[in-house]
């Protein structure tokens, strides 16, 4: 979530959190799905401090990343961010987990069911 700024930038900020997502948590090329949503200044409220580049960035994910590798995950948000002048005090960046049960990623199987999902969750 971002706000005006991003506006013809979607697909910068997209390859930016792409590029963060593989460096730091591994996810292979094959496994990505991000979405842009922007809002002008009537549709969302920002911290006090914040500026008009305040962006908060959602991430689901499953359980078993280790807390190293979510401290890579912020800094490599930060990093990529940074980039499209994002200022750092400007960025949240909030985990969502869930359980392999929880998720069907490919249809109807859930991803507890899948033997390989064809990347480690351990990172």
């Amino acid at each position: 979530m971002t706000g005006e700024w991003a506006r013809g930038r979607e697909r910068e900020l997209i390859s930016a959190v792409l590029s963060a997502l593989r460096e730091s948590i591994k996810i292979p090329d094959w496994d990505q799905d991000v979405v842009v949503d922007i809002y002008n200044d009537t549709q969302r409220v920002i911290p006090p401090k914040g500026s008009s580049r305040y962006t908060r960035i959602e991430i689901g994910l499953y359980l078993g990343r280790t807390m190293e590798a979510k401290r890579a995950l912020y800094r490599a948000v930060v990093h990529h961010l940074r980039a499209l002048d994002v200022p750092e005090n400007d960025i949240k960046t909030i985990l969502i987990e869930f359980p392999l049960r929880n998720c069907a990623p490919h249809g109807s199987v859930a991803a507890s069911d899948i033997g390989d999902l064809g990347y480690s969750i351990v990172v």
